[in-house]
């Protein structure tokens, strides 16, 4: 039987930086989370590349909209991936002070991950 995680953090596969800071303000450009994403789309798994590679978010770093808010959902892979390329979002949010949430995905009723 395997262990189960300690802490909430261990728990969470992702997080969201949302476009609201502390205050509940919302962050602009408007344009923020695909400028963001943007930069990291470099950052993609090995062998998603090649001849008939197109430029695409990474699955790492993607905008997304939660409940109306411009966001963007962060992949702690990255952080294994390359720590320099996470610690850049992660710092983003802070000196923006933009609300950081964690998530993660719970599996459904007799579903197992």
């Amino acid at each position: 039987m395997a262990e189960l995680p300690q802490t909430r953090k261990e728990l969470a596969d992702e997080f969201f930086i949302l476009g609201l800071t502390s205050d509940g303000r919302q962050f602009r450009p408007s344009d923020w989370a695909e400028r963001l994403c943007g930069v990291m789309s470099c950052f993609q798994p090995e062998g998603s590349g090649g001849r008939h590679a197109h430029l695409k978010y990474s699955p790492y770093v993607r905008p997304t909209m939660l409940n109306g808010v411009k966001s963007v959902v962060v992949n702690n892979d990255l952080k294994k991936l390359d720590a320099l390329a996470y610690h850049f979002v992660v710092n983003f949010a802070k000196d923006n002070d933009l609300q950081v949430v964690d998530a993660c995905f719970l599996p459904l009723p007799g579903e197992t991950r």
